[in-house]
């Protein structure tokens, strides 16, 4: 009888061990070794492939000086949202991973793309749910393909073997943790078996130009579930996010081998599945009649697009010994940072002070540019004294209190103009090559906050 072959895996990063350690040495993680068996099999080779869409590869040494660029041909969605996030469509023989939190979508999102690719084969493998309960939500859809096909199976051998006889053109696989391969005794979900199941699949993207979707589960620190490795694997990594209280849902890049890492996709939860938003910045301003105090409008740039954003802000006295600061889509290292620059150069007493920020929609903001939108809004609270409905800002603020230039201005401000602004306040560093005469909405420059205090309140 052979002896069982086992390992020791890192729950967090995949490290491998021979022995039980307390701490990895590779992520510094305490306590996350779990012990898994390994039984190495005669897998199969990469041979398997090469009559797949009567293609044969042969692998030799070349010259990079020999390789001729040639423009990929992307294979064009009807979601315009994920174009632009995969940096202009879907690349054939790309592997993509998309996470993100239970309940949030990821499902209903990729069966409703893979219903509408309609001139393409696309075959939708599922690991949770039955043939009956993706039929219910297909036809909840209101979604009819012809050319889609429906496969509930993990076992990758029967996976792959039901693949040579269909032969797709794109694979979706919900999800990648759900899967198991006989190569490798432990239990589907571990480490060694995402890992192994999903360098099959990428040799089976790679070899046949398949494009692959891989939808993975994340943890409750938000990081994808399984090694840092799957991360590095694939092609592309997509972060389905948002909150479930919200109606609005954005798909972030996080890795992109074949586009920007910048890209944001918006999109609409409704009856009929997912509903790419065109022009967020409409649905992320709030409607309101009344003039209040602590709102701030904020022109930001996600990826390519230019977006405008409510940011809410309130301070109130504090009750308690130690001042409370809470935020929602807002850094709260760069909150601090505000708070201390409007302390030192203003001279606002915010230490004694309740501070809650949020951003308006439920989304997450990281350009920095909305700096002086925060510290507007922090102003507008603590003086009590609404800004003007009709008046954004774009700008970063530096330690010294100085408003300090952003890039792609001219977008920032078209955006503004194009939903009505009558105003934006932008760095005095960003006049230099701004064409002001052709924009009709009145441009103000300033240098440093004590200027842009005693132009507002």
């Amino acid at each position: 009888m052979a002896k069982i072959k086992s390992a020791f895996f890192c729950q967090h990063c995949g490290y491998e061990s021979i022995k039980w350690v307390g701490q990895c040495p590779s992520c510094q993680q305490w306590n996350c070794f779990v012990e898994e068996i390994i039984q190495k099999e005669n897998k199969s080779t990469s041979s398997d492939w090469k009559e797949y869409k009567n293609e044969t590869r042969t692998a030799k040494i070349i010259s990079l000086q020999e390789i001729i660029p040639i423009k990929e041909k992307r294979l064009i969605t009807e979601d315009l949202e994920l174009n632009r996030v995969l940096g202009g469509g879907i690349v054939p023989g790309s592997i993509v991973l998309i996470a993100g939190e239970p309940g949030i979508g990821k499902s209903t999102l990729f069966l409703q793309i893979g219903l509408q690719l309609k001139n393409y084969t696309v075959l939708y493998i599922s690991g949770e749910e039955s043939e009956q309960q993706i039929k219910l939500r297909s036809d909840r859809l209101k979604l009819n393909n012809e050319t889609f096909y429906l496969l509930t199976e993990t076992s990758t051998p029967i996976i792959f073997s039901e693949i040579k006889k269909l032969k797709p053109d794109i694979v979706i696989v919900d999800s990648i943790q759900t899967l198991y391969t006989n190569y490798i005794d432990s239990s589907p979900g571990s480490v060694s078996q995402i890992r192994e199941c999903t360098a099959e699949l990428q040799r089976f993207a790679k070899e046949t130009n398949t494009p692959v979707f891989l939808i993975g589960h994340i943890t409750k620190d938000g990081s994808i579930a399984g090694p840092k490795i799957l991360e590095h694997m694939v092609d592309t990594v997509l972060q389905f996010e948002g909150d479930q209280h919200y109606a609005y849902r954005i798909l972030r890049t996080m890795k992109n081998r074949f586009g920007s890492t910048a890209e944001l996709g918006v999109y609409e939860m409704t009856d009929t599945g997912m509903r790419g938003v065109a022009n967020p910045s409409e649905i992320l301003i709030s409607q309101k009649e009344d003039r209040l105090s602590g709102i701030a409008i904020a022109a930001t740039i996600e990826g390519i697009r230019p977006l405008l954003i409510e940011v809410q802000a309130l301070v109130t006295q504090s009750v308690y010994g130690n001042p409370q600061r809470t935020i929602s889509g807002f850094d709260l290292r760069r909150l601090q940072l505000l708070l201390a620059v409007l302390e030192k150069r203003g001279g606002f007493h915010f230490g004694v002070k309740d501070v809650f920020v949020n951003i308006a929609g439920g989304i997450k903001i990281e350009d920095p540019s909305t700096d002086l939108a925060v510290l507007c809004a922090l102003l507008s609270s603590f003086e009590d004294i609404p800004i003007p409905n009709q008046v954004c800002f774009a700008g970063e603020v530096g330690l010294s209190g100085e408003i300090r230039a952003v890039n792609r201005i001219d977008q920032r401000i078209a955006e503004a103009e194009k939903l009505g602004f009558e105003k934006i306040i932008v760095s005095k560093y960003n006049a230099k090559g701004l064409a002001k005469q052709k924009f009709k909405i009145e441009i103000k420059t300033m240098g440093r906050v004590d200027e842009l205090y005693q132009q507002l309140f």
